[in-house]
Parts: structure tokens; sequence; C-alpha cells
């Protein structure tokens, strides 16, 4: 991976040097599942449960976002969708929509990082 795409993915909110370290050191298999994050549906799921106040879908599609982006070291997703987890576990509905618009900037800046727009 050349240091200009290590940049560029560092500031769009990945941790790539944990990253890799957890993917031992392979750039290929990181940019691999940097792309299924990308093709992913649980964002897309997540912002509809969210839209129609549905707990159980938001808890379903934030959880496994979470754990995907604690993977792929996108740490400020990772402690977004942990505190929206807290949230909805917590009966904080209202809380944890309004959550919404932080995970979606920082989702979207993550995606446009891995995809070079």
């Amino acid at each position: 991976m050349d240091k200009a795409r290590i940049e560029k993915l560092t500031n769009g909110g990945i941790d790539v040097n944990d990253a890799l370290a957890r993917f031992m050191n392979s750039d290929a298999l990181l940019e691999r599942f940097l792309k299924k994050f990308c093709d992913d549906k649980n964002y897309s799921g997540l912002v509809a449960a969210a839209e129609n106040r549905d707990v159980d879908g938001m808890i379903r599609t934030s959880h496994t976002l979470k754990g995907m982006s604690g993977n792929l070291s996108m740490k400020k997703l990772f402690e977004l969708l942990n505190n929206q987890l807290d949230d909805l576990r917590s009966g904080k509905t209202d809380a944890a929509i309004g959550l919404m618009p932080q995970i979606s900037e920082e989702y979207n800046r993550i995606v446009s990082s891995v995809q070079g727009d």
C-alpha cells in the first residue's frame, strides 16, 4: 500500500497500521475487506430502521456495523455505533436516532476514502 493510499484512508477515519496488523500486514486482504464494508447493506438497513423507529432493526444493524468497523479499525465509527447501541439497550431511542447524523457523516467519510472519491 503506497503512502498516498495510507494517508487517504487515515484521513478517512481508518487506523491503517492497526487494521493491517489485524490482517497479517496484507494490503490486499485489507483492501478486500474494505471493499466488502462499502458494499455491505447494513448501513442502509440502519438508516431505514432509524427512519421507521424500528429498535430491533437498529440494534441488529448497528451491532453488525460496530463489529465490522472495529475489525477494520474505524475507531470513530466504532465509538459512535457503540454509543448508539448503549442508548438503544437503555431504552433511549431518541438519543440513538439522534446519533444518526454523526454516524452517517463518519460512514460516508470512510466510504469516500476507501473508494477514492
